[in-house]
């Protein structure tokens, strides 16, 4: 599974991506869906933000098939969520969170993530060498530009932890030109939302939380990345 800003870059539009920005309105996202990697003689060592968490785990599953692994976290949702096997829940202010502690398949890994797009999946689990592994919380919460912290704190890049030595898992995620051969590379962006746009079928709607859902949001992404000590500055606009 490719990740949505490559799909974005590659001008693809679909369910994943359209998810990843519901929860946006309009306004200057800063320091999102950051990345930062270190290759040691194509040992790679993957550390992301919570917006990777969900295509992290469907690549994984994707690579495990058929096989099995034990597989340990939670899903995290302010839904319900039927149809699925879970160890325990808890239920705090409203989020339930299902904990998963068993052995599972990669088929059934990437089931959970294609059927419940509305919940936060938060799984680590081993594919042969590689591991990885997500914390089990919920992410934080969107905010503006106005709520970020100084520019010269250091970023925190560690919701999501990756070890491969699968160069092609690491491509689903990092895949500029530029990037090849890199021993350290940082990437964030910035989402810029400059519109909200709701579709023909829904402008009778009355349910805000439908049309929260539906609309989609129009503006340009920014992404900056430094690729051993090299910045790069590229930008996109998208409808998503």
């Amino acid at each position: 599974m490719e990740s949505f800003i490559k799909k974005v870059f590659e001008g693809i539009n679909d369910e994943y991506v359209h998810i990843q920005f519901q929860k946006f309105s309009r306004g200057e996202f800063k320091n999102r869906a950051m990345i930062r990697l270190k290759n040691s003689n194509g040992k790679y060592t993957l550390n992301t933000t919570s917006e990777y968490a969900r295509e992290l785990v469907r690549a994984m599953g994707d690579k495990l098939g058929n096989s099995k692994t034990h597989v340990t976290g939670t899903l995290i949702s302010a839904l319900e969520i039927s149809g699925i096997r879970y160890e325990g829940k808890s239920n705090a202010m409203g989020i339930k969170k299902y904990r998963i502690d068993r052995e599972m398949t990669g088929i059934e890994i990437v089931e959970i993530c294609d059927t419940q797009t509305k919940a936060f999946i938060g799984l680590s689990f081993k594919a042969g060498e590689d591991e990885l592994k997500v914390q089990a919380k919920s992410p934080k919460s969107s905010k503006g530009a106005a709520s970020n912290k100084k520019e010269d704190v250091e970023l925190k890049i560690n919701f999501c932890k990756l070890k491969t030595t699968d160069k092609n898992l690491i491509e689903k995620f990092i895949f500029d030109n530029e990037d090849k051969g890199a021993k350290k590379i940082e990437i964030k962006h910035d989402f810029l939302i400059k519109d909200i746009i709701v579709p023909q079928e829904y402008k009778n709607e009355k349910d805000f939380a439908i049309i929260r859902e539906k609309a989609l949001r129009k503006g340009i992404i920014i992404r900056y990345l430094n690729i051993d000590g090299k910045e790069i500055k590229k930008e996109i606009e998208f409808e998503a």
